[in-house]
């Protein structure tokens, strides 16, 4: 998008209501409550990785997992989903991601777990080159229902500034 192109996204965005300036290093978050299920943990192995302890319970419980269990690839997809069902209950003006810096799976995620993130800003800074977007630096913790770090990860984010 060109700075004209996306200016007018953002003026023209009437869901958008937190911004770049609305924003803190230490501000911190929680939500979600994503709730894992066999036939969905299923589906994604066979189509994005078939590994027997992913497709299989019988293997699975003798697999160092100790049972069946989600892949961590995911673990991710789940909590992009509840970023995303955040950040536009929020109003959140994001405009994507440039990537991630760390991911790590801590614990294994089951079918029957519920997932919850939280996450802290830790950088912000304004671009460079488009004047109109704010890059953010982030950890985030993934947890189950006993309070178990599943995935960690820290991730970056840009947000549009407020139009004028």
């Amino acid at each position: 998008m060109t700075l004209i192109n996306l200016y007018d996204y953002r003026k023209m965005n009437t869901m958008f209501k937190v911004f770049y300036e609305d924003l803190s290093i230490g501000d911190t978050d929680t939500f979600g409550s994503y709730v894992v299920t066999k036939e969905e943990v299923l589906d994604f192995a066979e189509k994005y990785d078939p590994q027997p302890f992913h497709l299989n319970e019988k293997i699975a419980k003798q697999s160092v997992f100790g049972g069946l269990c989600a892949s961590g690839w995911h673990t991710c997809a789940m909590t992009m989903r509840m970023m995303v069902d955040h950040l536009m209950k929020q109003g959140l003006a994001s405009m994507g991601s440039p990537g991630i810096d760390e991911l790590k799976w801590r614990k294994p995620v089951f079918p029957g777990d519920t997932l919850t993130v939280t996450t802290t800003i830790t950088e912000m800074r304004l671009s460079e080159k488009r004047p109109n977007i704010g890059f953010l630096k982030s950890d985030y913790i993934v947890t189950n229902q006993n309070k178990e770090i599943v995935m960690t990860m820290i991730g970056n984010y840009m947000v549009a500034t407020r139009p004028a």
